[in-house]
């Protein structure tokens, strides 16, 4: 079941506790460890999963996988996704780590997204409530649920386009 809940005030705080994890355990493997994904939103409703990404200068997992199943995490071999490397946390659900080549684009969006949030607070009470809806309609079909999020995210995304050239917006220091 594709769960949406209300903001957790909770949620720095687990990832505060997760990223000094995170860091000690991948020292300067990790160029930056930041907290994304719609948990690091204050306000905004989100699944219960705590989203990381590690920055790294290589995708190659050498330098990362060891340590990081080293401290509970299991890399996930199905992940499509080729821009990142994925894992999770052994435990359960509850945390997801993305490990990305820093500087790429993927890497920049999730910051930027998260940020463009952050700093409009109507935008993130309407995406909430959008996958709040998504997640009612397609109950269990995680792929549907996912499918028709992504129009959601792009035109997001097209806001924070024009938001970050306002502002002239970089990416401020890393989280951990």
């Amino acid at each position: 079941m594709i769960e949406i809940v209300e903001y957790r005030d909770s949620w720095p705080a687990d990832f505060s506790e997760l990223g000094a994890r995170l860091r000690a355990g991948l020292g300067d493997a990790a160029l930056r460890i930041d907290h994304i994904g719609s948990t690091a939103v204050p306000g905004l409703r989100a699944k219960p999963v705590i989203d990381v990404q590690v920055s790294v200068a290589c995708l190659e997992p050498a330098s990362f996988r060891v340590p990081l199943e080293a401290i509970g995490f299991e890399f996930r071999f199905s992940n499509t996704d080729l821009t990142k490397r994925y894992f999770r946390e052994r435990s359960g659900p509850r945390t997801h780590v993305h490990v990305r080549r820093a500087g790429s684009f993927t890497e920049q969006l999730c910051l930027l997204l998260r940020d463009y949030l952050r700093d409009s607070p109507a935008e993130a009470e309407l995406y909430g409530a959008r996958k709040a809806e998504l997640a009612e309609r397609h109950g269990t079909d995680r792929r549907a649920y996912t499918a028709a999020k992504s129009s959601v995210v792009w035109e997001l995304t097209r806001r924070a386009d024009g938001w970050a050239q306002a502002r002239g917006w970089e990416p401020g220091p890393c989280d951990a």
